[in-house]
């Protein structure tokens, strides 16, 4: 479910904390919603998304878009409440008053949807039979009392009983007719009492057969919360609606939304990339500080927001609908070692991309071992992974792998963008981070040389490069 993305993907839970959801029930629905890959089921809420997305944009409609928002900042979770009334159990006054508010706000939203257009998308039960129910003398507030109307006794016992307190009030030296009313208001008030006790039990048992339109009221506000989130962050961000396809990934300026904005904040170059991707292994190979992981987050963030009916942040998008998505990027190292977390992880998708079809996304695989090992490994893994159903890109420093997969290089550090002294803080504006296909077996070689122009040591380059052209 969404919960388990987003403990796991920090980029994944910035996109949710940075959804405008009003209600609590909306954030925990959001939040127990399934991975989907059902395509019929996403084009449909794009196809929502985008229709209030359409509205939201238009001023007209402002002011009923604030009272759909206002309505739903009055919802609290129910969950318990409508399980009580579908195992017809009896309710408290509390929960009536809850019951009745909530009927009330589904009223508003119903007549703010009405006029918006768009009551076939949030197909909210009527409520109003429930409402009458617990506003027997039509006061039109959400607010609940148990009314003198619900039976014919309790107005003339109440009235008795404030009498009587008046009267015991006003006395001050006549101990015995004291004694009287104090008697006479206690029978008076556990009348009031049991009487009530009937009445909340009779209104229970009037409920129970709208239990359904209760919990279905309930769910349905809540998506309503989530959609109206959805677009609203779809038109901050400038996100895409995803095109659904049975084998290709494809994103026209894909950006990663997290980074973008801790980029502008700090006046940095953010680059948008481009790629396409098919089923099988794809290497992507290039330098130190090249963007390699962050385009591996931004695939998998990207991914998960449409399998998750969100929209996307890039131009154009076509994704492929996957059964899980498995991202091997950030060193979880739960107790274990970096090498044995990450081959825990690894052999894990492994097993579960034999019956699953999978996006899986694993940045320099071996890496904290030796090279020998390493490369042997990653020749194995890449070998098991494409005979599979899925989608696998791979991050590596490692040449040499001779695979019959597809490569692609990130272009890397250009000196045609560099405009003043290179410094590990601007350095990223000297980097072209758009991505070439590599039909050569080798990874760029540009350590030594980004390390050079960052002011590495001079005697250390001239070792580093004295070795490699009599031992390499």
């Amino acid at each position: 479910m969404l919960k388990d993305h987003y403990l796991a993907n920090p980029g994944f839970q910035h996109i949710i904390d940075q959804m405008e959801l009003i209600s609590s029930i909306g954030r925990r629905r959001l939040m127990e919603q399934p991975l989907c890959n059902d395509r019929a089921t996403l084009e449909e809420t794009f196809s929502h998304i985008e229709r209030v997305l359409g509205l939201i944009q238009q001023p007209q409609h402002q002011s009923a878009f604030d009272n759909l928002r206002h309505h739903l900042m009055q919802l609290h979770d129910l969950q318990g409440t409508a399980q009580r009334l579908q195992v017809r159990s009896y309710v408290d006054e509390v929960e009536l008053f809850e019951i009745k508010n909530l009927a009330y706000i589904c009223m508003g939203v119903r007549r703010e949807a009405q006029v918006l257009g768009i009551d076939d998308i949030l197909r909210l039960p009527d409520l109003s039979p429930l409402f009458a129910l617990l506003d027997p003398d039509r006061t039109g507030m959400p607010n609940f009392y148990i009314y003198d109307s619900y039976h014919p006794e309790l107005g003339p016992i109440r009235k008795e009983l404030k009498a009587c307190q008046t009267k015991l009030n006003a006395l001050s030296n006549d101990p015995a007719t004291g004694q009287s009313l104090a008697e006479r208001i206690a029978s008076l008030f556990d009348q009031q009492q049991q009487l009530q006790q009937q009445i909340i039990e009779h209104l229970s048992e009037q409920l129970w057969p709208h239990a359904n339109n209760f919990q279905v009221a309930l769910e349905r506000l809540a998506d309503t919360d989530i959609l109206l989130a959805k677009a609203t962050q779809a038109l901050r961000w400038n996100l895409c609606r995803p095109s659904l396809s049975e084998g290709l990934i494809r994103y026209s300026a894909l950006v990663n939304p997290r980074l973008k904005e801790r980029n502008e904040a700090l006046h940095l170059r953010y680059q948008p990339i481009d790629i396409e991707l098919k089923s099988g292994v794809c290497f992507i190979t290039g330098a130190n500080m090249a963007g390699k992981t962050v385009l591996l987050k931004s695939i998998a963030i990207a991914q998960l927001m449409a399998q998750y009916a969100m929209f996307v942040p890039a131009q154009e998008a076509t994704i492929t609908l996957f059964d899980d998505i498995s991202a091997c990027i950030v060193d979880e190292q739960n107790g274990l070692s970096s090498f044995a977390s990450e081959i825990t992880h690894i052999s894990n998708l492994l097993k579960r991309s034999k019956s699953q079809r999978m996006l899986i996304l694993i940045d320099e695989p071996a890496r904290t071992t030796n090279p020998i090992e390493g490369k042997a490994l990653v020749q194995s893994l890449a070998s098991l992974l494409d005979k599979r159903n899925s989608f696998t890109v791979i991050t590596t420093h490692y040449s040499q792998l001779h695979l019959p997969c597809r490569r692609l290089r990130v272009k890397g550090f250009s000196e045609d963008l560099a405009d003043s002294v290179l410094t590990s803080d601007n350095i990223n504006r000297c980097i072209d981070y758009s991505l070439t296909e590599d039909r050569s077996d080798e990874v760029p070689h540009e350590a030594l040389r980004i390390a050079a122009l960052l002011g590495c040591d001079d005697d250390l380059i001239a070792e580093a490069k004295h070795r490699l052209s009599t031992e390499y």
